[in-house]
């Protein structure tokens, strides 16, 4: 019995224990919930107006429950609509602070949710990572560079220097073997002639040498009369960065949300500083784990601060000043004056991709003139592409009408026209 009573005391005490622990962190953190859960509920419902350490539409959220009271902030996000109504003064204050921007109401979060969401804006923020290494690992800068060309052309020449200096010494110990073994050479060998001279004296040489010579000149003049005009490669360095990679790749958005004219105008179109401001008006630094080894973490949020001030964006105030600063875009894709391209020919009509002429522009972090551009290159492309006929009723007629002129099933770009000179020179 007594050893039943003593079991029983244990444990009471270890519940007891246990309970006064569990109390004591939450008074110490004070988090009635789950930070990761409350991260996620975070992210999905309040990050669009909210941050934790930062102001923006609405008060930074970091230790509110320092603040107001579990109770209060509970009716506040449930229905923050029916407690101003009710007279509370610290939900008008609020209310009139952030100049009459209404908070949206969440009658569909439960009362753990909002506890989740109070744990994650009471728990001690991270540390900062040196170099903004994702998973608390420190992304090494990498210095070294690749061996330059003048490097490579240096080395050709030792060698080559080399080798004359090896036959001259050849030469002169054959000769000193000879001499030395009594050898008697030619008499027009030992006063032989110098090696241009020898190489004037034999026309054929000359003259093969000569047209030699000629073809190779001609063949570098044409490459390079070829290459006037052609700025593949070119990727000019912009007034404000921006990273392809970041935006279209890691983030998918949509080539056409940004360039949104090239569905239905002849130029895909610059967006506005304004798009822009339509998710950076809440996205104020980039992921820790964005930077890389050419730019770091503090380089991607200088640019956005670059951003805000031609726009005239005051952050700490959340509003616009009227101070705005004209941004000089510098364009990649340049067509001669006499050339005629229409982009939503060849977007919403053709449903290319814009990969197709532009290459992998999700991985660019600096973009450049991935295609020629030249006239032999749009030939060939019209020549090899099939017109897709699935869902276009553009060319539908046209289409049914060709393909039993050419007896083929399927037209190419070429065989619906593309190649007559009136559709790009007008």
């Amino acid at each position: 019995m007594k050893e039943v009573i003593h079991r029983n005391s244990i444990s009471g005490i270890l519940s007891i224990s246990l309970a006064i622990l569990l109390a004591f962190s939450t008074t110490l953190f004070g988090q009635e919930g789950d930070p990761g859960k409350g991260k996620q509920l975070f992210n999905a419902n309040c990050a669009a107006c909210h941050k934790l350490n930062q102001k923006m539409t609405g008060p930074p959220l970091a230790g509110v429950t320092e603040k107001q009271s579990r109770e209060w902030l509970h009716k506040w996000i449930k229905n923050n609509v029916a407690l101003r109504k009710s007279g509370d003064p610290d939900a008008i204050a609020i209310y009139e602070e952030y100049g009459g921007a209404a908070m949206n109401v969440f009658p569909q979060l439960s009362e753990q949710d909002i506890d989740d969401i109070l744990a994650y804006t009471a728990a001690p923020p991270p540390s900062p990572v040196a170099g903004g290494g994702a998973d608390g690992q420190v992304v090494a800068q990498d210095t070294s560079s690749g061996i330059s060309n003048e490097v490579v052309l240096g080395a050709l020449v030792l060698v080559f220097a080399m080798l004359v200096i090896m036959l001259v010494l050849v030469n002169k110990t054959l000769m000193r073997i000879a001499e030395a073994k009594g050898i008697e050479l030619p008499e027009e060998q030992k006063k032989r002639l110098p090696l241009w001279k020898a190489f004037v004296k034999n026309q054929f040489l000359v003259l093969v040498s000569v047209v030699f010579l000629l073809l190779v000149s001609a063949y570098f003049v044409y490459g390079y009369l070829m290459q006037v005009g052609v700025d593949q490669g070119y990727a000019p360095v912009q007034p404000i960065h921006f990273s392809h990679r970041i935006h279209a790749g890691d983030n998918e958005i949509d080539c056409k949300y940004c360039h949104s004219s090239a569905r239905v105008s002849r130029t895909s179109g610059i967006p506005s500083l304004n798009v822009c401001m339509n998710c950076h008006k809440n996205i104020m630094e980039v992921a820790p784990e964005t930077g890389t080894a050419e730019h770091s973490k503090e380089f991607y949020d200088g640019e956005i601060q670059k951003l805000y001030e031609a726009v005239g964006w005051d952050v700490e105030n959340q509003r616009y000043t009227g101070e705005t600063k004209p941004v000089k875009w510098v364009k990649i894709h340049n067509l001669p004056d006499f050339v005629y391209f229409n982009h939503s020919q060849h977007v919403s009509v053709a449903g290319l991709e814009c990969q197709k002429c532009h290459g992998p522009i999700e991985e660019m972090e600096i973009v450049e003139q991935f295609s020629p551009l030249t006239m032999g290159w749009c030939v060939n492309c019209h020549r090899t592409t099939e017109v897709k006929m699935e869902g276009n009723e553009y060319y539908e007629k046209i289409h049914e009408e060709l393909s039993k002129k050419y007896g083929v099933e399927k037209l190419t770009a070429a065989q619906m026209g593309a190649l007559e000179c009136g559709k790009c020179h007008y």
